[in-house]
C-alpha cells in the first residue's frame, strides 16, 4: 500500500502547474518577434518548423520535473508489510560470585582458566542468543553491588561483563544473601512476565547481613524465579598462590553448599545446578535459556519503504535534460 508522509506537498501540483502553463502561454505571445515582408504567403504555406514544435517539450519537461518533485516533497512510502513484533518479555538479573575462590582452575584445565573467567565466557555467550529481554549484572563477594543495570544494550553489558576482576570487592568470604537481595531489588518494580535470576557461587554464604533463604522468600514474594548454579568440580580444586618465589598452585578442597542454593531454588520455583566443567555450565545456560522464553506478542507494526528517491531523482534528470536541450538542439536564437 502506498501513502505520503506528508500529503500537503502535493497541494503544489495544482496550484503551480496552472501558474506556469499561464505564465509559459503569455511569455510566448510577448516573445514573439515580428519582421516586415512584402510577401508571406509562401511562409504562411510553409508553417512552424519541427524544431519550432518540439521546444515546445522543453515546457512539458518542466511540468513534469515540477510534479516530480511535489511527489518527492510528500515522502511517497510503501508499507511493505504488516506484521506482529514478538519479544521474550523476561528481566534477568545475573548475581555472579567474584570472592577469592574463584580463582581455581578446574572448569577448563585445558585453557587454565579460572572459574571466574570460564563463567564470564558463557554468561557472554548467554547473552548473545537472548533477544529484547532486559539483563543486569550484580557481584558479590564479602559485600554485593550492581555492576550493570538493567539493559536491552548488549555492548554496554559486554563491557561492564569485562571489567569484573577477582578484588573488585574485598574477596575473603561470600555474601550470598546479599547478593540475592541485590538482585531482587533489582527486579522488584519490573512489569516483565517472568523476572529471573541467574546465581552463580562456588562457596557458602559467611557474610552479609540477610540470610539466603529470607532473601528467597523475598523473591518469592516478587513473584521472582531464582536459578542457582554451584560451580566447581568434585574433590579438589587446583588455585594459583602467591609466594615469594614466584606463583605456585595448591589443591584446595571445593565446598559448596548445595543444600542452601538448592533450597533458595525450590523456594522460587525454580531449578539448581551443578556445574564441574565448563561444558557442563554452557548446558545449564542454554538449559535456563530454554526455560525462560516467554513470548509475548506486541501491537502490530507496519513497515515503511521510503520512495521519495523514485521520483526525486528523474525529476533531477529532466531539469538537466531541458537544460541541455535548451542550450543545444532547441536553443531559440534571439
Amino acid at each position: 500500500m502506498i501513502g505520503f508522509h506528508s500529503p500537503y506537498w502535493l497541494l503544489l501540483i495544482p496550484v503551480l502547474i496552472p501558474l506556469l502553463l499561464w505564465h509559459y502561454l503569455a511569455r510566448g505571445r510577448r516573445a514573439v518577434g515580428r519582421l516586415r515582408y512584402s510577401d508571406i504567403s509562401r511562409l504562411q504555406a510553409a508553417g512552424p518548423g519541427v524544431m519550432a514544435t518540439l521546444r515546445h517539450g522543453l515546457f512539458l519537461l518542466r511540468l513534469l520535473a515540477v510534479t516530480l518533485v511535489a511527489i518527492a516533497l510528500a515522502r511517497p512510502q510503501a508499507a511493505t508489510r504488516l506484521e506482529r513484533i514478538y519479544t521474550e518479555g523476561v528481566d534477568i538479573v545475573i548475581a555472579l560470585d567474584v570472592s577469592g575462590s574463584m580463582r581455581a582452575i578446574d572448569l577448563d584445565e585445558r585453557s587454565q582458566k579460572n572459574r571466574l573467567s570460564v563463567a564470564k565466557d558463557v554468561i557472554h555467550d548467554f547473552v548473545k542468543d537472548r533477544e529484547s529481554d532486559r539483563i543486569g549484572l550484580v557481584i558479590f563477594a564479602s559485600s554485593a553491588f550492581t555492576q550493570s543495570p538493567m539493559t536491552v544494550d548488549y555492548e554496554i553489558l559486554y563491557q561492564f561483563l569485562d571489567q569484573i576482576t577477582i578484588g573488585i570487592i574485598d574477596e575473603s568470604r561470600t555474601a550470598i544473601g546479599n547478593a540475592l537481595a541485590n538482585a531482587v531489588n533489582r527486579l522488584r518494580n519490573s512489569q516483565a512476565k517472568s523476572k529471573v535470576i541467574v546465581l552463580l557461587t562456588d562457596g557458602e554464604n559467611n557474610a552479609g547481613e540477610i540470610d539466603p533463604l529470607t532473601a528467597a522468600e523475598i523473591a518469592k514474594s516478587y513473584g521472582i524465579r531464582v536459578y542457582t548454579i554451584g560451580a566447581g568440580a568434585e574433590g579438589l580444586a587446583k588455585v594459583p598462590v602467591n609466594t615469594p618465589f614466584g606463583t605456585r598452585y595448591q589443591r584446595v578442597e571445593v565446598r559448596i553448599d548445595e543444600k542452601t542454593l538448592s533450597e533458595i531454588a525450590e523456594i522460587t520455583s525454580a531449578r539448581y545446578f551443578r556445574a564441574k566443567d565448563k561444558r557442563g555450565l554452557e548446558q545449564i545456560f542454554k538449559s535456563i535459556d530454554e526455560l525462560e522464553k516467554t513470548k509475548i506478542e506486541s501491537e502490530s507494526a507496519r513497515r515503511y519503504d521510503e520512495l521519495f528517491r523514485y521520483a526525486a531523482v528523474p525529476a533531477l534528470g529532466l531539469f538537466l535534460l531541458e537544460l541541455l536541450l535548451g542550450q543545444t538542439r532547441l536553443r531559440m536564437l534571439p
